[in-house]
This record gives C-alpha cells, structure tokens and sequence, in this order.
C-alpha cells in the first residue's frame, strides 16, 4: 500500500513538473513574443516571430501574428510608394500649372505694354491666351476627377450598355482628326449588338482617352485600330497603334498618377500624366479591368474588360 502510494505521488509530482516546465515555456514564449513585438513596432523592422514550439495554440497565434505584420508592412509599403508618387505629381502639377501661367502673363503684358501692337496681333495673343487658360483648366480638371475617384465620391451607377454604339461615337469623334493626321484607321466592330454591364459615361471618358492616347504617343507608326469583341462571359475593348511603345521595365508604371513616357518631360510627349491613371480607375468602377501589351513599333494594345451582358 505505502508503495503504491509513493509511486502515486511521484507520479502526481512528475506531472506537475511537466506542467510547472511547459507553463515557464510558454511564459517565456510570451514573454518574448511581447519583447519581440516592442521592438519591431519601435523600430519598424520587418522582422517575424521566430519560436520552435509543440505548443499548437502559440503556433496558431504566431501564424496569424505574423500575417498581421506582414499585412502591415504591405500597409506601409503602400503609403510610402503613394507618398512618394504623391509627391512627384504636386511637383509636376506645378511645373504644368506654372509654365502656361507664365506663358499667359507674358502675353497679357505684351497686350497690355505694347502700345503700338496692331488689333490683329492683339487677337492672336488673346487667341493663345484663351488656349493657355484651358491647358489649365483641363489640368485642374483632370486633377480634381482622379481625387474624386479616389476617394470614393463619384457615383458611377451601372447599366446595360450597347458596346457596338459606344465604339462607333468614339472613333467618329476622332474621325476627321486622324484623317487630317494621315493615319490609317482599321475599324473591326461586329453587326451583332453586344452588351456589357457598364456606364455609358464612363465608357466614353475611357475610350476616348485610350484613343487620344494613340494619337499621341503612337502616330509614328501612323496606324489607329480600334476592336470590339466577346466571349460567353465577358466583352472586349481593344485600341492599338504601332508606334513608338512602352518597354517591359515602364508597363507596370503606365497606369500611376503623373507618369509620362518622357520622364525628362520632352515637349513632343509632355502631358498631364492623368490620363491613363483615370481610365485606370473608371475601368475598376466598372468592376473591369484593363490590359496593356506592347511590342515597339509592332503594336501597343490596351484592352478593356468588361462583364457581359446577353440579355
């Protein structure tokens, strides 16, 4: 009896042991755990928690601890990326806002100095300063309807959309423009109407900025296409050029806030760098999304994806 007693308590005492060891473990895993948190926060390192443990409820909450850094540094990561670009697009707003401005008061004084300038001449100043003041003002524009995206106030209401008839006003809209141009223009839009869900607005705005996109950036191959198609499940937009393209290592950038092909901000290729970044998010609006593919002087494709509708 006594020996049975005495192995009953050593037995009792070996396993208050076993739990006295893992509760100092997970103590001092705790422990570490807070320290190491302290220090990733005070630091803003992108370290994780490291621990070698049975413990399968501490292996759980250091999973999702370390999803919630991770998700942090990617929070962060946003923020700097958009605080950077945030700050190249006020720069490069000023220097579009101040170079027409400047241009302007030149004129206006030379209007206002000059006493012996003719009425002729005085009408080609007041001319260009009319054209000046509107560079700004679609500027300003431009600028406003990004931050309205952005940030969510636009309301941008979907219905059912006859692709076939949006396509054909805007490539008539260009028409007489690309004719001017000498561009050859290969139209390939379908007799059967096709439907997407969408906005009639929106789809406009995206278009022809894709269009006047082209013109722009890819009238040294001197060709402007333009497509419709769809499959069982969604419909396709489809503008192209073959001009001068974009290069692998610049289609990722293409789509942010005052990013232009020039960097050096050439005159012949100078623009306000919003306008793809719009059509970017009128897309997303639209629960869509858009394409870019390029081979220089081969074909630049930007493609637009929407939901399709077949009722």
């Amino acid at each position: 009896m006594n020996t049975f007693l005495l192995i009953m308590v050593v037995i009792l005492l070996g396993i208050i042991y076993f739990q006295h060891r893992l509760q100092k473990n997970r103590s001092d895993n705790l422990k570490y755990i807070h320290e190491k948190l302290n220090s990733i926060i005070k630091n803003n390192t992108s370290e994780k928690l490291l621990i070698f443990t049975d413990d399968e409820e501490l292996i759980h909450i250091l999973i999702e601890i370390n999803n919630i850094l991770d998700h942090n540094q990617k929070i962060l990561a946003d923020y700097l990326k958009a605080e950077i670009t945030m700050k190249k697009m006020l720069s490069n707003i000023s220097h579009d806002l101040k170079t027409p401005l400047t241009v302007v008061l030149g004129y206006i004084e030379t209007i206002k100095l000059d006493t012996n300038i003719s009425s002729e001449e005085r009408e080609v100043l007041l001319l260009k300063v009319e054209n000046k003041t509107k560079e700004v003002v679609e500027l300003v524009n431009k600028f406003f309807d990004l931050a309205k995206l952005e940030s969510g106030d636009t309301d941008i209401p979907l219905t059912r959309i006859n692709m076939n008839e949006v396509c054909r006003k805007n490539i008539l809209a260009f028409y007489d423009i690309l004719t001017y141009k000498g561009f050859e223009v290969i139209i390939d839009i379908p007799e059967n109407n096709i439907y997407c869900l969408g906005n009639e607005e929106a789809l406009h705005r995206i278009i022809n900025n894709l269009i006047s996109n082209a013109i722009k950036y890819g009238n040294e191959g001197m060709v402007l296409g333009l497509s419709l198609r769809s499959d069982d499940d969604y419909v396709y937009v489809e503008v192209w050029d073959k001009g001068k393209g974009i290069s692998e290592t610049h289609k990722d950038s293409v789509f942010e806030r005052m990013y232009t092909l020039e960097d050096s901000r050439n005159k012949r290729y100078q623009g306000s760098g919003l306008g793809l970044t719009i059509t970017k998010r009128l897309v997303e609006k639209l629960n869509g999304e858009i394409i870019l593919e390029s081979k220089p002087y081969e074909k630049t494709l930007f493609t637009i994806k929407l939901k399709r509708i077949t009722y």
